[in-house]
């Protein structure tokens, strides 16, 4: 078996649109690396003006538990849902405040291949906020149209198990498919396939920023 590339993060941010957006995409690897480094898990909308999902910040407060993250590493904005576009500068301003307060070495962002609106302007202001940061780009299926993860880490069976015990706290997404444990292990068993690892989660590359040392 070849050797894995080694990458690390003293600090690692992951931002996200919505609530669940983060543990959908990055779960396994939260799980992974939460007791390894130092991060922040940033989610620029609460979904509060819908009464339907009035639970859900707290469901994310649970969820970033299991994954072994603190509240005090969470933080979670008030922009409205659908209509980031039209808060560009705000949500730009946004993520500023968190580069410049916790300055990470890794960024994730939504994949530039998702659909929503919300999710792409995350993605867009994130890559204008962090130009010499190395930024990867994470899937949340159900909004996605031609994701392929170039990039995959190989997690564990616990972070699995994590990852599918994190969503499971979304109780006001019982009914949805994309919570259903059978496809969340699927998605991992195939990137874990696609690195001939038995789990991996994907991402596809939006910056890497790298310096070659062959002195090791």
């Amino acid at each position: 078996m070849n050797h894995d590339m080694t990458f690390y993060g003293k600090r690692v941010c992951f931002f996200g649109a919505h609530p669940d957006d983060i543990e959908i995409g990055c779960g396994a690897l939260i799980s992974h690396i939460a007791g390894q480094t130092d991060l922040r898990v940033v989610t620029l909308s609460d979904n509060q003006k819908n009464p339907l999902l009035h639970d859900v910040v707290e469901e994310h407060y649970r969820s970033m538990k299991v994954l072994g993250v603190p509240e005090d590493k969470i933080i979670v904005g008030n922009f409205e849902t659908r209509r980031f576009p039209q808060f560009r500068q705000e949500i730009l301003a946004f993520i500023l405040e968190i580069r410049n307060t916790f300055n990470p070495d890794m960024v994730f962002l939504h994949t530039k291949s998702d659909l929503h609106q919300d999710h792409a302007t995350v993605t867009e202001e994130g890559l204008r906020a962090f130009r010499g940061t190395t930024v990867l780009g994470y899937d949340v299926i159900r909004s996605s149209y031609g994701f392929f993860p170039h990039f995959l880490v190989e997690v564990n069976d616990l972070d699995v198990q994590k990852k599918i015990q994190a969503l499971a706290e979304y109780h006001t997404y019982d009914d949805k498919y994309y919570f259903d444990p059978d496809l969340t292990r699927s998605i991992l068993v195939k990137n874990g396939a696609l690195a001939e690892r038995k789990f991996a989660e994907g991402f596809d590359i939006l910056r890497i920023i790298g310096a070659f040392n062959c002195n090791q």
